[in-house]
């Protein structure tokens, strides 16, 4: 209990908020690096996943490529790409490793999405006279966004959570908190650094449910 008060006392603290040190810019670090390394995966992983579920092909290959990534710890990209020039590119290394990632859940929960198109309803609206495209927009796309949403918010939420590494190699972001209060023996600053890792996940959770909600297809034909 002791823990949780003097971590209370930490969070509410106004010098700890404020600065180039504090959880308002570390925040806003841990939002860049987590924001851009989304946008990356997503401009991979989605337009790759949704064609090759629509044509029907590679898609198999790709999933299973992609999944290799599971099995590599980020940790251990991020030191690799510490031993080679990109060392001294900033947030480049971590983001690279997030967008790795990323990439798995995006491309295969969209993948299976388009795949798992009733066929029988894909074939109606080939006979009603619809082009690739129009079948692909009108038919497959939202059929298959339900599980590329939640293909989305794993990810999200998983490179939110991961993000924290950027703080090993000397980068910024929330981990930058736990890290600090590692080397100064602090738990209630690690706990505190911890809680707002997880709350910022929630949150993001929170944020993409909402949008998957209010972006339905399936909604809006109700």
């Amino acid at each position: 209990m002791d823990v949780l008060a003097r971590t209370w006392t930490w969070l509410s603290t106004g010098a700890n908020w404020s600065g180039e040190g504090g959880a308002w810019h570390r925040l806003g670090e841990h939002l860049y690096v987590s924001g851009v390394a989304m946008a990356l995966a997503c401009a991979i992983a989605l337009p790759t996943a949704l064609y090759l579920g629509h044509a029907g092909r590679g898609g198999a290959l790709a999933v299973n490529l992609s999944n290799v990534g599971r099995a590599v710890p980020v940790f251990a990209v991020l030191a690799l790409f510490m031993v080679t020039p990109l060392r001294s590119a900033g947030y480049v290394p971590t983001i690279i490793a997030l967008v790795l990632f990323a990439v798995p859940p995006l491309l295969t929960n969209a993948y299976v999405g388009m795949r798992e198109v009733d066929r029988a309803v894909v074939e109606a609206a080939r006979g009603m006279g619809m082009s690739g495209r129009q079948l692909f927009v009108r038919v497959e796309l939202p059929l298959a966004y339900p599980m590329v949403m939640t293909g989305l918010r794993s990810a999200s939420v998983q490179v939110v959570a991961t993000a924290t590494i950027a703080a090993m190699v000397g980068q910024g972001g929330l981990g930058r908190i736990i890290t600090a209060g590692f080397n100064t023996y602090d738990t209630p600053q690690v706990v505190a650094g911890a809680l707002l890792v997880a709350v910022l996940a929630l949150l993001v959770e929170a944020v993409l449910v909402a949008v998957d909600r209010l972006c339905s297809p399936l909604r809006k034909t109700v």
